[in-house]
Parts: structure tokens; C-alpha cells; sequence
């Protein structure tokens, strides 16, 4: 799956505190690995996990082999935006 690096922020924007935590919990992997996946530069040891930039227009094009990562982290947003109408 391609996506721009920039979209690829604007998902990690969007995502509740504590849901690097969660997200990496769930996944049995390090919470530096989810950070690293939306784009940190902190490698310490940790293992970047299915994702490739290649240079480009909007901070590049991400190549991502592994979405679990992006399909858990769209999952947590649409929970927390059905979570805010209910409550709304």
C-alpha cells in the first residue's frame, strides 16, 4: 500500500493519547516501533516495521508491506469519532 508520508501524519494527528500504547500492546511490539512507523526518527534498537519512504512530493511516498499498524490505528479512530457522536 502506498500512501504520502504526510497522510501517513495526518493519521497519527488523529489518534487519541494513549494510542501509541495501546496500539503497540495489541501488536505484541515495542511502543519506539509504532513511533518510528508514523515517523520518528528514534531508532534505539527498535526495528522499523513494514514501512518505506521513498522521496517525493509531500514528504515522500511511504510504501507500507505491514499495515497492521495503519489498519489498528484507523480502527482507533473511527471507535473515537463513533464515540464522540454517540456522545454528542
Amino acid at each position: 500500500m502506498n500512501i504520502t508520508f504526510e497522510q501517513l501524519r495526518q493519521i497519527k494527528h488523529q489518534l487519541p493519547a494513549g494510542s501509541v500504547k495501546r496500539i503497540a500492546r495489541e501488536l505484541h511490539i515495542e511502543e519506539q516501533a509504532v513511533r518510528n512507523y508514523f515517523g520518528a526518527n528514534k531508532y534505539e534498537n527498535t526495528q522499523l516495521i513494514g514501512r518505506h519512504v521513498q522521496a517525493g512530493p509531500h514528504g515522500g511516498i511511504v510504501n507500507l508491506d505491514d499495515t497492521r499498524i495503519f489498519d489498528m490505528a484507523n480502527k482507533i479512530i473511527r471507535e473515537t469519532q463513533l464515540s464522540n457522536l454517540v456522545s454528542s
